[in-house]
């Protein structure tokens, strides 16, 4: 693919100023619209090194509102970024609504590696390159827009702009003794960089590549490509979507006729005696297994959904009562803030996820989109009936890197969920727990229970399973969930 590249492409000087102006005025126009019209961009920059990555970077965003974007080199990951899942440090730097993020480097540098591919000797293509279809595939689904460059120049270019750099005394750090060993293998990365495009080249995110010996020409056809792609993405925004005739009530699968919670035995409970045994029980045995994965470097994600006063917050205070605080933290899950709207629902938990070796306990999580974003209209029915597959895949990517996942959903009865409101409010101390939001999401127990048994049959996985736990008795959901999280661990550990 690549050796047939024509490289010999070129511009003239004359024509390429006459060119360039009319497009620096076009995209200035361009940003602002995809910013009135809420379109976040992506921009990535690959290819060989020395092929003017950097300088073509510097050239594009000349025309562009330095308030409206942001450059990120991705160097090779540091120590902190090297403890969490690869796309981590990518999720986090992905553009807010109306905002630009060009990538100097990117999340392909995981599946070219130090030209193995990721793949180590096993010959097979990097599984990696399914996360990374998956994270271009969400953001594209959300409305962002991704134009993807490769930047390709020949051997012997390489090898001559090696040396110019070399000849210069300002510029000589940029040539390292690793960029010369990878020039001697050139036709190896060619081979890998070739397998990356094949791997990656889709719809929502075509790579392009770009003859790079010319640097003018090269400007010329990212700056032509960018303005394309942004322009018929942002007609398609502009354009007036007719009235939607109603949906018809899609029947789902026989299973969601009959509910998985109605077979859930409620009347499971644990005598006061033992409960006391079994949680120094399993409080000491949590301590232990904190300190061990600790040492192996293994992170653990536990999440917490149930009904409303079913007890997460008594549950999750059990949870970490005997734990080191500095080995874990609780994060609760409010509505989202305009930050947070303004990225990918799923932005604000990627920031949130554990490093290796620490254990992050998320009291609400990403189900909001299944469950009350569905229910009460916050999202698109497309929308929440998408996030099921992403939600698959964000947590097979968190079980690639080796980290252990358990989600809870605390079950009770409606008489029970009845009974612990009117005690929240009889008492003085527990009446800041009780909302009228509380009672309204109570009046649509049906259509929350309708989302909760679709959410558990949809992702409930080999790698992530949904635990449901008994919880009118308290006592008993607690000791369930203590002997829940040991086992998984103990199991990952193992």
């Amino acid at each position: 693919m690549l050796e047939n590249v024509d490289l010999n492409k070129s511009v003239e000087k004359k024509e390429y100023k006459k060119l360039m102006a009319g497009l620096e005025l076009r995209l200035g126009e361009l940003q602002r619209e995809a910013k009135e019209l809420k379109v976040p961009v992506i921009i990535v920059f690959e290819g060989w090194d020395a092929a003017g990555k950097g300088t073509l970077i510097n050239r594009l965003i000349l025309p562009l509102d330095p308030r409206g974007f942001n450059v990120h080199p991705m160097p090779a990951p540091n120590e902190e970024e090297r403890l969490r899942p690869f796309l981590w440090r990518y999720w986090k730097k992905t553009p807010a609504d109306g905002r630009i993020a060009i990538f100097d480097r990117s999340w392909y540098r995981h599946v070219i590696g130090d030209g193995d591919g990721g793949r180590g000797k096993s010959g097979v293509p990097n599984p990696a390159y399914n996360d990374i279809k998956s994270f271009e595939r969400q953001l594209a689904d959300d409305g962002c827009v991704l134009v993807k460059f490769f930047l390709h120049i020949s051997k012997k270019e390489q090898k001559k702009r090696f040396k110019e750099l070399e000849e210069n005394k300002a510029m000589s750090w940029r040539v390292t003794e690793k960029d010369w060993k990878h020039h001697k293998r050139y036709d190896e990365f060619r081979k890998l960089y070739e397998e990356m495009i094949e791997q990656t080249d889709t719809g929502h995110g075509a790579w392009t590549i770009v003859e790079a010996e010319n640097k003018n020409f090269a400007a010329l056809k990212i700056f032509e490509k960018v303005i394309g792609t942004l322009e018929a993405r942002l007609k398609k925004a502009r354009e007036k979507k007719p009235a939607a005739a109603p949906a018809k009530k899609v029947r789902g699968p026989a299973v969601l006729n009959s509910s998985l919670l109605d077979k859930v035995d409620l009347s499971r409970t644990i005598s006061e005696h033992a409960y006391g045994e079994k949680v120094d029980k399993y409080q000491a045995r949590l301590r232990d297994l904190e300190y061990a994965i600790y040492r192996k470097r293994v992170p653990a994600v536990i999440l917490y959904e149930g009904w409303d006063a079913a007890g997460k917050g008594g549950n999750i205070r059990r949870l970490t009562q005997n734990l080191d605080p500095r080995g874990y933290e609780v994060v609760p899950v409010a509505a989202p803030n305009d930050v947070e709207k303004a990225h990918h629902y799923l932005w604000r938990f990627w920031n949130g996820l554990p490093k290796g070796g620490h254990i992050t306990i998320f009291d609400r999580t990403w189900y909001g989109r299944v469950l009350v974003e569905r229910v009460e209209g916050f999202c698109s029915e497309d929308e929440w009936k998408r996030a099921y597959k992403e939600i698959n895949d964000f947590e097979e990517h968190l079980a690639n890197f080796g980290a252990v996942i358990v989600k809870f959903w605390l079950h009770i009865s409606r008489e029970e969920q009845l009974k612990r409101f009117e005690e929240r409010q009889k008492l003085e101390h527990k009446r800041w727990k009780i909302t009228g939001e509380d009672w309204r999401n109570r009046e649509k127990w049906d259509k929350y229970k309708e989302a909760v048994d679709e959410m558990i049959l949809r992702t409930s996985t080999t790698y992530a399973p949904w635990t449901i736990v008994e919880a009118d008795c308290k006592r008993y959901a607690r000791i369930k969930a203590l002997k829940t999280v040991a086992e998984a661990i103990e199991k990952k550990l193992k």
